[in-house]
């Protein structure tokens, strides 16, 4: 019996072991995920690249073709621009070192660049310059865009605030002209901008944010309010404005 016994017993542990042969160990997801960033790192040393050279652009290629703009000039607007072309033709084309000339088959102020133009940015000031002597302002006015780096123009209509037609359109004119032009000089001196009223357009030459102040003022006044509050509305916010800086 005791020899049965431990044939049976022996026979077990062999099967066993060969149970234990058989079956293969599956490595876990974590072993894997750190040998592949283990190979990841040892890869990641430095590589050997050779860097592209280009050789260098010239100034001709860097600039481009010339470019043009081009500013049409309606008809009430051909004499002031006759009597003061000397003043505009001056700083652009000695200043801004830009061609210019009046086309007069088309109608339009035509601005283009040249080989002695050293800055491209300085079509986009004549041609600001260039209208917003077209739109009514002063040529020493509109020189300020020139000169000058923040500094924008704005324009819009009194319609766009408020639908007026009729007596109601020319009384709201009124209200931002002021007699005399009072109203508007007042406005133009506290927010230090320049303001053109052309028919039912206006317009605004100034830094942005004393823009916005003349805009919510000519608004305020175009809206009903009496000029003594926006003067007074305007003062406030000038002195605020002027407390920041």
């Amino acid at each position: 019996m005791d020899s049965t016994t431990n044939e049976a017993m022996e026979a077990g542990v062999a099967e066993k072991q060969d149970d234990s042969d058989s079956f293969i160990k599956v490595k876990s997801k974590k072993s894997r995920k750190r040998k592949l960033e283990q190979s990841d790192m040892d890869t990641g040393g430095p590589v050997a690249s050779k860097r592209p050279q280009f050789p260098p652009i010239s100034v001709d290629k860097l600039r481009g073709a010339d470019q043009m703009r081009k500013v049409s000039v309606p008809a009430h607007r051909y004499t002031p621009l006759k009597e003061n072309w000397l003043k505009i033709y001056t700083p652009i084309v000695e200043n801004l070192q830009l061609q210019i000339r009046f086309n007069l088959k088309t109608r339009n102020v035509e601005i283009k660049t040249c080989k002695e133009t050293q800055d491209i940015a300085s079509l986009t000031k004549a041609a600001d310059f260039v209208k917003a002597f077209i739109l009514g302002f002063q040529v020493e006015d509109a020189l300020a865009l020139v000169r000058l780096d923040e500094l924008f123009l704005e324009s819009f209509d009194i319609t766009d605030v408020k639908q007026l037609k009729g007596d109601h359109l020319s009384r709201a004119i009124g209200r931002i002209a002021g007699k005399g032009g009072k109203t508007k000089f007042t406005i133009e001196n506290v927010t230090k901008t320049r303001i053109v009223l052309a028919e039912t357009k206006v317009h605004i030459l100034g830094s942005f944010q004393n823009i916005r102040m003349a805009r919510t003022a000519i608004c305020n006044l175009i809206l009903g309010s009496p000029p003594s509050k926006v003067y007074g509305n305007i003062r406030v916010v000038a002195s605020r404005a002027a407390e920041r800086f």
